[in-house]
């Protein structure tokens, strides 16, 4: 493709670096957050007789999510004004893989500094992930944007699948036979996570080049100047999103559904662990179950975006979703009843409910896109990336819920964030969104025009 004027041109080495940074974090947000710490961490990090333990998780998780909000202005003004955007998402994989090393030398009991790593650790990775994806508009074209943003999602499920293969290899004690040794084998464990992230990462400013130059009057600017620049952004876009009211009511929709995925995909190695008692060695089988269903029903529903539309397809997913939570809601009765072990009958449900996790995430982004008029497409998705957020946050509620009524009860929760979700799209006029957003195309190509002359 071609380059910008006083750039280098984009090489495929280039595209490939990028993409690596996606299979290098993946191994943080699968290991630590979804599949094997978050379990470690409610058993035995939290003191013993605790009755809050998923609460202190949801703590954790909201207390990291709250801190990348917070920096989000700053991170949009480097973005779009401040420059040397390399060197910032240096700064956060240093603090990512950092933090996750700091988790071995965290004891069963010391609840507050797993705590603060967690923090720290995952509020990196979110606003990595931020910088990470503003260079793909210095790698890639509207026509191959889809091809190179695809090609780091694939990396990243096998970056993900990788580390949980090492899992299998590093975690062979069980807590009943060997406490002290399963403890060890799980802070060895991070610092595997620590050291694969950090030179896995390494292809990324190796291979791509610094494109990102300030904008004229930000050289050298401040810490507080591009926070107030961010925050005016900030307030432009939200002023923005009211004048889309059909936009406004899916981001709406969209935070409250987004909730009940963000549970799963939170809880999911805890649930597994502590109820359905799964060995470390499951719990990595079931990730790569997870992980192969994902992907096929993320080319199946893609499929049936194509001829029903995006909307119809998250409507789809979410009925899909609430089939999958009432599975896991009675999954012991289901065993009872089939005679199945409650692990297999945990399988099968992961197998299909897995399937809708890409879609709904896709499918929404779709929505998203139809209802953005182009020259405001990048503050619309800036808006969805918080709402996403919000998202995550109310989803944490499942913490508190789950230490009163316990985990099975609270899958209730799950499932009414799906259930009001897709009441809330149902609202939601699609159609009327879309034809507001060409409308705002066609008036902003007359302006255009206007300025420019005929031709």
């Amino acid at each position: 493709m071609a380059a910008a004027h006083g750039t280098p041109p984009v090489r495929k080495r280039e595209i490939f670096g990028w993409a690596m940074y996606d299979f290098a974090n993946s191994s943080y947000t699968t290991v630590v957050i979804s599949v094997i710490y978050s379990s470690f961490f409610v058993d035995y990090i939290v003191p013993a007789g605790s009755d809050a333990r998923d609460t202190y998780w949801s703590v954790a998780i909201i207390a990291s999510t709250v801190l990348a909000l917070l920096l989000s202005p700053f991170v949009g003004a480097i973005c779009d004004y401040g420059g040397g955007k390399k060197k910032w998402l240096a700064l956060t994989t240093v603090a990512c893989a950092g933090a996750t090393l700091g988790l071995f030398f965290v004891q069963p009991g010391d609840l507050w500094l797993a705590v603060a790593l967690i923090t720290v650790s995952n509020a990196a990775f979110m606003i990595g992930e931020s910088f990470c994806g503003s260079f793909l508009t210095d790698l890639a074209t509207k026509e191959t944007m889809g091809k190179i943003s695809g090609l780091g999602w694939g990396l990243g499920y096998f970056g993900g699948l990788l580390c949980m293969v090492a899992m299998l290899v590093l975690i062979t004690a069980e807590p009943e036979s060997d406490l002290t040794l399963f403890v060890q084998q799980n802070q060895q464990a991070m610092v595997f996570i620590g050291v694969f992230f950090a030179i896995a990462a390494l292809p990324t400013f190796i291979l791509v080049a610094e494109r990102s130059t300030p904008a004229p009057g930000f050289e050298g600017a401040s810490f507080g100047k591009l926070m107030r620049t961010g925050l005016a952004e900030m307030a432009d876009s939200a002023k923005l999103a009211r004048k889309y009211p059909v936009l406004l009511k899916f981001f709406l929709a969209f935070t409250v559904y987004l909730a009940g995925l963000e549970v799963v995909m939170k809880f999911v190695g805890i649930y597994a662990r502590s109820e359905v008692k799964l060995s470390v060695g499951d719990l990595s089988v079931m990730f790569i179950i997870i992980q192969l269903s994902a992907a096929l029903g993320a080319l199946l529903f893609g499929l049936l975006e194509g001829r029903i539309g995006p909307k119809r397809t998250v409507m789809a997913t979410l009925f899909w979703w609430m089939g999958g939570i009432l599975g896991i809601y009675f999954l012991f009765d289901i065993a009872d009843l089939t005679g199945f072990e409650p692990r297999q009958v945990f399988f099968g449900v992961s197998l299909v409910a897995g399937a809708g996790i890409g879609s709904l995430q896709s499918s929404s982004r779709a929505v998203v896109g139809l209802l953005s008029p182009a020259a405001r497409s990048a503050q619309m998705f800036g808006f969805w990336g918080t709402f996403s957020r919000f998202g995550l946050i109310l989803g944490m509620s499942f913490g508190p819920v789950s230490d009163m009524v316990g985990r099975q009860n609270a899958m209730l929760l799950v499932l009414a964030f799906f259930v009001v979700g897709a009441v809330m799209l149902a609202g939601v006029p699609i159609d009327e969104g879309i034809r507001a957003a060409a409308e705002t195309d066609r008036l902003d190509r007359g302006e255009a025009l206007a300025k420019t002359g005929p031709v």
